[in-house]
């Protein structure tokens, strides 16, 4: 569990969702988002030096992120747990380095060479259950190391992809590759199938005499019959060899024709899988495309894009039980799962029925479940004890209200509800992660079933039992292997600080283990001593520490990438206030930008910023994804501005009713919150009321559109940047939870998109689009724009950019954006 639910958790978001962050730099985001900090010349770096006065300028905050010092990323332990290994870009360039420090000395330590990177690289390790050996996939290929003598030998080596590598009980080492499961020998090195399935009907020796002329034929025609007499004596006798002598691979399974394979799991005794199909759909058609006009050879190219909501087709997933030395397949029924066949969005249907003066009978036929997908997840939704004897499963409704926890009753071949997580708005794509205890057949998991997210632990058949409570987020477990801990990640003290806990599983106390302030992950070694931590503060960077893995020690502080031109500069330290709202018992937590002397002489003007991802924390208290723009508003404090960037209901981290807030109304909410930020900068930032502007990318440029939209008294003016404009044009995961489908819902795309509510513009409005984006298509602003035209509109600007996707690539993109976003705000604040 440990290193697979540790490589994603630095991860601001994943997923659909993750790009409409504009400037995280999460290593699991799609090409185009994750590019926009990584391919600037080095040339544009090296040249920027901060001005000699201290003056914060949009040239030095806008160009090319590597001036920053190019921070460590996806740290992890080596084997012995005595180096500290980790990611960096190299200066200039888009190639990311692995870099080395010994753990008991400070240092940012060395970058290893490509030739031992199949040594080094390995932090996806399976430990086998003496911990005396362990496996890892480097470049397709399977590696072991003894970890008594050191010895490491190279298993495979093929072109062909091999994932899910274990150590299975008779000590062989098994792996998927395609629609199938191998093993190795470790000693001989021999290589056994263990068990295939193809999407097919089983072979026949000849095709059925279906027709009148066909049968007549056989009968007619001596060679006819011959022929087919032949090819059925070689089948059958191909099928006897197959069964009958050990030497040759197991028979396939064969499955529905059109079907494909979503996860498949094999038991650690190797005897069963479990496996989950669905049928063979095309996600997107022929016309789900998006123009690419500059190009290489100057022609404009037709990329293949997702499919929008509006499309959006209900999926359906089987799951099956293999039987490997009986050689039998067993469905697995969901009707065993509490609400598998509720109407739960009757009420929805029965709403938008009635608004078209129709009427709407409930029904009771099945849902669509499948496995559950966690944007954040690093590991199966099938997990196997690791005595072989129980496997639990996650599931998750199509749509998306309701998720089980099930094991199989091996013996019956049925499915068997643990846990069932209902939610009237969505169920979290987030706070999935569960397991089974190593030593013990029961099971832990998080649920936000309290309303925020908290840890569990579970006997089957069993009420399961809340291990951490309180108004705080759980996250990111690692379980010991002697099951006496699981470590944590949690905001308990304060929303905006992160530290790590664990819990001691015997007695149930829960012990913070880091007093560091500010933001921070880990990564447990190998010989659960230590941590390496990853902590950043808002005005400083992310470095990496490492500490003793027990309560009251001291961290060391091991890298130091930060650069010298970034700590010369005087960044303002923004404050993070809890804004009273007017619409809920609960504050909004908020970061507040101030000058020095803001009390001191005329109102002041302000901007509020908008976060993007809807489901996102800012206003907390380490270095943001949005550094740009936390560079921005110093430059801007530096010139008298106030600023404010405002966790609003829908962002992540204050639990389950703040994240739905925004269920079929998104904008609505958030546009209540940014009223009442106003009023507190009045009261309490010296700030005009009628001297304030907006802005903010793709879910933040969405709220700029809704602001200034259905409250256009609140904003002076405002900036949308990559913006949606239409909830119907976005994607299926996420916009399907929050407004349902357009097909079930219209009443909420309606309520929520800008584009039904573009008659309210009063204030001057600046769009900017990139042309290329694949996450918010330029599509959206294109409707928006012939929209307001034919409102006759007059006080709206667009900016396009022709090679940007959704995170800019180009420092001089960022550049131009924001020098007509500091325009906007210089003519029409005073």
């Amino acid at each position: 569990m440990q290193n697979k639910s540790k490589i994603l958790t630095a991860l601001v978001l994943s997923g659909a969702l993750a790009a409409c962050s504009t400037t995280s730099q999460t290593p699991e985001m799609d090409a185009s988002t994750n590019a926009a900090t990584t391919a600037a010349p080095a040339v544009q770096a090296e040249s920027m030096s901060p001005a000699t006065d201290g003056t914060i300028t949009l040239e030095q905050v806008m160009a090319h992120p590597d001036w920053l010092g190019r921070q460590p990323q996806k740290p992890f332990w080596s084997l012995d747990s005595e180096q500290v290994r980790y990611w960096r870009k190299r200066d200039g360039q888009p190639i990311e380095d692995l870099w080395q420090s010994d753990a008991a000395n400070a240092g940012n330590g060395d970058k290893l060479s490509l030739s031992e990177y199949h040594l080094a690289d390995n932090a996806d390790r399976v430990f086998n259950s003496e911990r005396s050996q362990v496996l890892w996939v480097f470049e397709n290929n399977l590696f072991i190391k003894n970890l008594d003598s050191g010895e490491v030998r190279q298993l495979t080596r093929t072109d062909k992809p091999i994932q899910s590598p274990q150590f299975l009980l008779d000590g062989r080492i098994a792996y998927q590759s395609g629609n199938g499961f191998y093993a190795i020998h470790p000693q001989s090195g021999f290589t056994e199938l263990l068990v295939s399935w193809q999407f097919s009907e089983p072979p026949k020796a000849n095709k059925e005499l279906n027709d009148y002329l066909a049968r007549e034929q056989v009968k007619l025609i001596d060679y006819v019959a011959k022929e087919r007499a032949d090819r059925h004596a070689k089948f059958e006798h191909k099928q006897a060899l197959q069964q009958q002598n050990p030497a040759t691979g197991p028979q396939p399974f064969y499955l529905k024709e059109g079907f494909k394979t979503v996860d498949a799991s094999l038991s650690p005794d190797g005897k069963r899988v479990i496996l989950a199909i669905q049928e063979d759909k095309p996600s997107r058609s022929d016309g789900d495309i998006m123009p690419n006009y500059i190009n290489e050879d100057g022609r404009i190219y037709a990329e293949s894009a997702r499919r929008m909501v509006a499309d959006a087709e209900s999926v359906n997933q089987e799951l099956l039980l293999l039987e490997l030395e009986a050689h039998q397949q067993h469905a697995l029924s969901y009707q065993t799962l509490p609400g598998y066949n509720e109407d739960v969005l009757a009420e929805v249907k029965k709403e938008n029925a009635e608004a078209k003066g129709e009427t709407y009978e409930p029904n009771r036929l099945p849902r669509d479940i499948g496995l559950m997908t966690d944007w954040y997840w690093h590991q199966s939704a099938i997990e196997w004890h690791n005595s072989g004897e129980q496997v639990a499963v996650m599931l998750q409704a199509w749509d998306n209200k309701d998720r089980w926890i099930a094991t199989v009753d091996l013996k019956d071949r049925v499915l068997v509800s643990q846990h069932r997580l209902h939610d009237d708005a969505w169920i979290n794509y987030k706070f999935n992660s569960f397991g089974w205890l190593n030593n013990s057949q029961r099971l832990y998991f998080l649920s936000e079933q309290s309303g925020y997210a908290h840890l569990y632990l579970q006997t089957p058949g069993t009420k399961e039992q809340a291990l951490t409570y309180g108004d705080y987020v759980v996250d990111d477990l690692t379980l010991t292997h002697d099951d006496q801990y699981i470590y944590f990640r949690a905001n308990k003290k304060h929303p905006g600080i992160y530290e790590i806990y664990r819990v001691n599983l015997e007695n149930g106390a829960i012990e913070p283990i880091t007093d560091m302030g500010g933001m921070n992950e880990y990564v447990l070694s190998p010989d659960e001593q230590r941590l390496i931590i990853t902590h950043s503060k808002i005005t400083m960077p992310p470095e990496l520490y490492v500490q003793r893995a027990d309560v009251a020690q001291r961290p060391m502080k091991l890298t130091s990438t930060v650069s010298e031109a970034f700590q010369s500069l005087p960044w303002t330290a923004p404050k993070i206030m809890p804004v009273p709202s007017s619409h809920t018992d609960k504050p909004i937590y908020s970061k507040v930008y101030l000058p020095e002397d803001y009390q001191a002489g005329e109102k002041r003007k302000a901007v509020i910023f908008n976060h993007g991802a809807g489901y996102l924390q800012n206003s907390h208290m380490g270095w943001s994804g949005y550094f740009r723009e936390f560079m921005f508003h110093s430059m801007l404090v530096q010139q008298g501005y106030v600023v404010m960037d405002m966790d609003y209901r829908a962002s992540q981290g204050y639990g389950r009713d703040w994240r739905t807030a925004i269920y079929r109304q998104m904008g609505t909410p958030e546009t209540q919150d940014l009223s009442d930020g106003v009023n507190w900068l009045v009261n309490n930032a010296n700030v005009g009321r009628d001297n304030v502007c907006t802005y903010g990318g793709s879910y933040g440029g969405f709220m700029t559109f809704m602001a200034l939209f259905t409250e256009p008294d609140l904003f002076q003016c405002g900036a949308a940047l990559r913006p949606v404009t239409d909830w119907a044009y976005y994607n299926t995961p996420y916009t399907s939870n929050i407004l349902n489908t357009p097909q079930v819902d219209p009443i909420a795309y309606k309520r929520s998109s800008p584009i039904y509510h573009a008659e309210g513009l009063e204030k001057p409005l600046l769009i900017n689009a990139p042309m290329i984006d694949d996450n918010v298509f330029f599509v959206d602003v294109v409707r928006l724009v012939q929209r307001l035209i034919e409102l006759e509109k007059q006080d709206f600007e667009t900016a396009i950019y022709p090679v940007e996707p959704h995170g800019f690539r180009q420092p001089s993109s960022w550049l131009d954006e924001y020098r007509r976003i500091y325009k906007l705000f210089e003519e029409n604040l005073e």
